[in-house]
This record gives C-alpha cells, sequence and structure tokens, in this order.
C-alpha cells in the first residue's frame, strides 16, 4: 500500500510513461510540474495555451520545449476544449489544468459533445500527507459538489474508494466529518452521516468501511475519539475523510497546505480519464504530485 507521496511517484516510474494534455499551460508552476515528470520518465506532455506566454515561461525556467508537442490557442475556453478533445481522441492519457479557472476545464470534461462524462457523478479527490500520521488523507470533495445530498455523497465516497484502491488500499476507512459526533435533527450532515453508515452495511458501499458522524479530531486521532468516549473502533483511524460541503473542504484543504504545510496531490475522478486538478496556488511538486496520482489511476483497471 502506497504511503507517501515520494512512493506514489516512485511507483509511476515503472508503469512507462504516459501523456499529459495541459490545458493553459501558460503557468511556471505547471511547466515545472510538466517537466519534473518528463524527466522522471512518467510523462510526457502536449501543451495548449498561449504559445507567447509558454515560451516565455519556458525560457525563464530553462524548459526544453523541444520535448513537447505545443498547440497554440490563447482562448483559455478553446485551450480547455482542445485538451480534453486530445483524451477523448486517444491522443493523450490525462487532463491537466493549467492556469484556468476550475468552472471552465469542467465545463469542457462535462461537454456533451468533446467531454469525458462517464458515470454519474465527478468528484475532487485530494490526497495529503501530513507530517505526524502514518499514512495518507483523501479529501473529498473541496472542488467540484458544491452541496451534495446524500446520493450525491454515496457517489463522493465510491469515487474516493476508488483511487485509494488504485493505490493499494483494499478496505479504506471512510469519516463523515461533521460539527458534532451525535446525529443531530438539526444538522443535516449528520443524519447524512448516519445513512451513508447504514448505507455502507447494506452492501451499497462496497470496498470501505465507513464510520459517521465525527469531528475531525475523532475522525484522526485515536486519543481523541476515547476522550471524548466514542465506541467505534473505527473513529480515529479513518483513510478518507468526506466533507459536508465544498466550503468545509476547500477552507481544510487550504488550512493543510498554507498552515501546516501538508504535501498534496488532486484529481477530479469519474470521468473516463483522471483530471489533474489543484488549486492555481498550489506549488510545481503539489502538480507533480498530482500527476503521478492521476498516471496511477490511469493505469489502474478501476473505474475512474
Amino acid at each position: 500500500m502506497i504511503q507517501t507521496l515520494e512512493a506514489l511517484r516512485d511507483a509511476v516510474k515503472g508503469q512507462g510513461s504516459k501523456t499529459l494534455a495541459v490545458a493553459a499551460a501558460g503557468d511556471a508552476e505547471v511547466l515545472l510540474a510538466v517537466d519534473m515528470a518528463r524527466r522522471l520518465g512518467i510523462a510526457s506532455a502536449i501543451l495548449v495555451g498561449d504559445e507567447e506566454k509558454i515560451r516565455t515561461i519556458a525560457a525563464q525556467r530553462h524548459i526544453p520545449l523541444e520535448a513537447y508537442r505545443l498547440i497554440p490557442e490563447a482562448d483559455p475556453v478553446q485551450a480547455c476544449r482542445t485538451a480534453v478533445k486530445l483524451v477523448r481522441d486517444g491522443e493523450a492519457d490525462v487532463v491537466m489544468k493549467g492556469l484556468v479557472d476550475t468552472s471552465v476545464i469542467l465545463k469542457a470534461v462535462l461537454d456533451k459533445e468533446i467531454g469525458l462524462r462517464k458515470g454519474p457523478v465527478l468528484s475532487h479527490v485530494a490526497l495529503f500527507q501530513v507530517a505526524g500520521y502514518d499514512r495518507l488523507f483523501y479529501v473529498t470533495d473541496v472542488a467540484m459538489n458544491i452541496a451534495p445530498d446524500l446520493e450525491t455523497k454515496k457517489h463522493i465516497i465510491r469515487n474516493a474508494v476508488g483511487v485509494a484502491h488504485a493505490l493499494g488500499n483494499p478496505d479504506p476507512i471512510v469519516a463523515c466529518l461533521c460539527a458534532v459526533e451525535k446525529v443531530n435533527p438539526k444538522m443535516p450532515a449528520t443524519l447524512e452521516a448516519a445513512a451513508l453508515v447504514e448505507a455502507c452495511k447494506a452492501g451499497e458501499l462496497p470496498g470501505c468501511r465507513v464510520v459517521g458522524p465525527l469531528a475531525l479530531d475523532n475522525a484522526v486521532s485515536p486519543e481523541a475519539a476515547r476522550h471524548k468516549g466514542i465506541q467505534d473502533p473505527l473513529a480515529g483511524h479513518a483513510d478518507v475523510l468526506l466533507v459536508p460541503n465544498i466550503e468545509t473542504g476547500n477552507v481544510f484543504y487550504k488550512s493543510l497546505v498554507f498552515l501546516a504545510r501538508a504535501k498534496n496531490a488532486g484529481v477530479i475522478v469519474g470521468a473516463k480519464a483522471p483530471v489533474v486538478l489543484t488549486s492555481r496556488a498550489d506549488s510545481d511538486e503539489a502538480k507533480l504530485n498530482s500527476i503521478a496520482l492521476a498516471l496511477m489511476i490511469s493505469a489502474s483497471n478501476l473505474p475512474r
């Protein structure tokens, strides 16, 4: 089972090089990450975007553009559509978001004509390596589904569990995060958490175990769970952290990155191919980790 992001990068080295289609590639951190992936031998890339900007950044950062296919497209909307179509047509394996709004690339991914929609729900899975913990955390959904209802949360869990399986975790523990540990009729997230636990017991969510409602401390710390008298043996041992809504997820994601200095990766799953999607403020290392994560998913036989 892969337990660090370094191990993830090492794992994809033995799988052979795949091709990235990078949408709106005129961004220094994106190009640095893509070039690191090329030098590691894990991915080549087709760069789609503003040619002048791409060439300027490449010259400044000593990135050899002759190693890449470059498709000039100054319009970010069209750049996203072109990158998605490259994957749809089999010329690339993974879409990567460059310097463009998330909503723009997702619109291309979901386009009925050229898009990559496959499953009923696409969702974002963020992967975190946090100092002091012996495992990776899968946080979902921090970037796509705004206020998921119960059925959508079931799909979000299935998508995240598929990612965990691709990284060698056959039975991840999913914690449904809430503000409290008890079901409260005035707090819909707690009701949905309890329903998700029952859905898992009924076989609707195979390949994982679900616990909740749990506050964050009780989800990741056995000591905190014992201190609050929580009897469920899964409490404190979560692998997958299901957030109740996008606001919670977004704040949690950025708190881990900017305050805890956690290492991270991020992808959209549930489509015909994974989509590398991180915050525009994320580092080139985070983008490289995200490339490795997408390649690992792409190489698996699990639903994307």
